[in-house]
Formats: structure tokens, sequence, C-alpha cells
């Protein structure tokens, strides 16, 4: 593949490198590191003039640190005339903070600070995964491909589910009700979601589950699980209700605070990411944790863009 050039940032140098594997393409040289007051430096250390370049950098993390990085390096291939910069931001950082609710409407709506900032900087393209909600790409004036980590949960369920015709696709929360009944009909099951009531964030007060779980498996599907408390009480009203197991099928693994002793002490029989997020040191205090590869679907959406081909196969099949 001419003219093109893959760098990685410091969040997720593990997916990088096997979305260059799978290009067969070298990473790109570059030098990331922090002055002592802890300013950002970043030196590309290739000649990128006239390229087409893809920078993977995820929001994970130290997020402010991971993002700014990611800036710094789209602005330094852009001023060293680059012909095309593309962000690769498997999970999008800031992406839960997209509107004012009615209650504290002076909230602030980061997610659309954060893609002015990556405009400005100078990417001309973005490519990203299940967005925590996919207006968040109208509030860019570049092209931005939101892919779907939905064909490779759909094949990991078939694999690894021997029950997966008599389960039940559960949504934990009212937004996620379009990504369940998706998977459902794709897999012509039934679905069922459950209305959670927050009384501030990261905290749930009251469930109620809508549809009938009994002597069924049930597989709650959601784009990110951060605390984890939504999904572990979750899982618990599922086995109240006469679910036979629960699974948690997951795009966007935070797992942040006390969300892996949690899964720990949760009734689940997996908890399943994809690998959007790094999860090597979780997964050594968790057994609960498996994780799906996407790498070959970031991987085919580069060449594809580069290519001038269309992205939109890849919302419905796993690339071989």
């Amino acid at each position: 593949m001419p003219n093109i050039k893959i760098f990685s940032g410091s969040s997720h140098p593990d997916l990088s490198q096997k979305i260059a594997d799978r290009l067969g393409l070298e990473l790109g040289k570059v030098v990331t590191k922090k002055f002592s007051n802890q300013e950002t430096c970043v030196e590309i250390g290739e000649s990128v003039r006239g390229e087409d370049v893809y920078i993977v950098q995820s929001g994970c993390g130290e997020i402010n640190d991971n993002l700014m990085e990611l800036l710094i390096m789209i602005n330094a291939c852009k001023i060293a005339s680059a012909s095309r910069v593309t962000a690769v931001i498997p999970c999008f950082p800031y992406a839960r903070q997209d509107k004012k609710d009615k209650v504290g409407s002076r909230a602030p709506i980061s997610a659309k600070l954060v893609a002015n900032m990556l405009s400005v900087s100078g990417a001309d393209h973005i490519i990203t995964m299940d967005l925590h909600a996919s207006q968040i790409q109208g509030f860019f004036d570049i092209p931005v491909d939101n892919l779907y980590a939905e064909p490779a949960v759909l094949k990991w369920i078939k694999e690894n589910i021997p029950e997966w015709k008599n389960c039940i696709i559960v949504s934990p929360d009212a937004g996620g009700a379009k990504r369940v009944t998706s998977i459902a009909d794709r897999l012509n099951v039934d679905f069922a979601l459950i209305h959670k009531e927050r009384k501030k964030a990261n905290e749930v007060d009251r469930m109620v589950l809508v549809g009938d779980v009994t002597d069924r498996v049930a597989i709650l599907v959601d784009d990110m699980a951060d605390t984890c408390g939504t999904i572990c009480h979750a899982a618990d009203k599922l086995i109240s209700a006469g679910a036979t197991k629960v699974y948690a099928i997951l795009t966007h693994g935070i797992f942040s605070g006390p969300a892996i002793s949690r899964i720990n002490n949760a009734c689940f029989e997996a908890v399943v990411v994809t690998n959007t997020i790094p999860q090597e040191e979780k997964m050594k205090h968790c057994p609960k944790i498996q994780v799906i590869d996407i790498s070959m679907i970031l991987a085919e959406a580069i060449r594809r863009t580069h290519n001038g081909e269309s992205v939109s196969y890849l919302f419905s099949h796993v690339p071989l």
C-alpha cells in the first residue's frame, strides 16, 4: 500500500501493532515524551509529505494526556505537509457528555468541544467505533466513519454460547434499545429492556425489567461499561426474574473504580469486551473478562478509506 503511513499514540500500542500487521505495514516512527513540566512533546521520525496518514489513539488511560497527544500528532503531520490525516479513535473520549439534561442545565457539551479541537488541529477524517450517541457524527464538519462491533459480537455469540437460539438480548437502559433490537433481529430472538432511574451520574437508583426472561440465557448488550453499577444491578435483576445464565457484551470496557470487584462478585458467566481499550491488566484480576479482537475491522476500514472504497460493508460483516 504506497503513500500510507500509520502512527501509534501511546494509549494502545498493542492495537496499533495489530492493525499494522493486518495491513502488512510497519508502524511509523514517532517519539512521544513529556517535558519535566508535563507538557507533551511529539516528534514524527519520518517524512509524511504527500502521504495518507492514519493516527491510532484511543480514549482510555490518561484520557486528557492522550487526547492532547493525538491533537499534537495530527498537527505535527499536518504542518509536515501530509496530504490527508485521519484520526482512528476506537473509543471516542468525552462521548457521554453529548447534551444538556433537564437537570443541571449548566453542563458542558464536551463531545462537541473535542470534535472542534480535532477539526482545528487539522484532522481531515475520523474513524471511530460504537459512538455513545450516533449524533456525535454531526458535531463534526469533516467525514466521520462510525464503525460497529455488532458483526463481531454476533460471531462471538454464535461461536461461544451453545444455547444462543434460546437466548434473549437485554438492554440495561432505554438508550440502548436500538442497538439491542438490531442484534435480536439478526439472531432472530427476543429482546427485553431494563428501565433505570438515576439520581446522579454513576449511581443507579431503581430498575424495572420489561420483557420475559424466564428459563432463558440473557445477554446484556451495551456500548460501554465504566463503574459497572448498571450491568451488575441488571444481572441481579435478570437472575431474580428467572434467567438461567447472564452474559454481558460491551464494546468499550472502561472498568474504572470498583468495576473489577463488582464483576467478580456478580453472577455473570462472562463479560465480553472488545479491545478498543487495553484489557490485559484487568483480565489478570478478573477471569470473567473475555476479549473480542476488532483490529481487523479498523484495519479494513483504513484499507478501504485509503483505496477510496465503500466502508458500509463492515456494518454487517466481519472481514475474514
